[in-house]
């Protein structure tokens, strides 16, 4: 089952790669009516999330710029930006690296125990499959934003 989990989150990952290399460098920034953020922002925040999660299920070093926790946390907006984000280069180079890594995951480290439970609101992930799994809901949830966006975009 652990090696179903990765294979899904390399699936999931290579769909968002193939989806950001079809948007325009202009549609990027476009935030729809409707919608709290950019194409842009979403990218960066899977990217943010993703390497947060990993570095809680598998003790991985974080392997981002720091700027991006500015840029692309919880509550951040492209509105409220004082530094240049990344390039929509910049971002799939880091969703391939990390697709690279995500391949390299041994399945046996899913059913480690997490040094301490992660809480977000009012659930609970004791164990690194499980908040592994719910980033690849996660990273899934903005890939829809990401689509619908562009239906409204085109």
């Amino acid at each position: 089952m652990a090696q179903s989990i990765i294979h899904t989150g390399k699936v999931l990952r290579q769909i968002v790669i193939g989806q950001l290399q079809g948007v325009t460098d202009a549609q990027f920034d476009i935030q729809p009516e409707g919608f709290n953020n950019t194409i842009r922002w979403n990218a960066g925040h899977m990217i943010y999330w993703m390497d947060k999660y990993a570095a809680l299920s598998f003790g991985s070093p974080t392997a981002i710029p720091a700027r991006y926790e500015t840029l692309f946390n919880s509550g951040t907006k492209p509105s409220d930006w004082t530094i240049a984000p990344p390039t929509k280069e910049e971002l799939i180079q880091i969703m391939t690296a990390q697709l690279s890594r995500l391949a390299e995951l041994n399945p046996e480290l899913l059913d480690e125990q997490l040094q301490s439970p992660f809480e977000m609101g009012p659930f609970q992930f004791r164990t690194a499959g499980e908040l592994f799994n719910f980033a690849l809901l996660h990273e899934a949830i903005h890939l829809g934003i990401i689509s619908s966006q562009l239906r409204v975009i085109r």
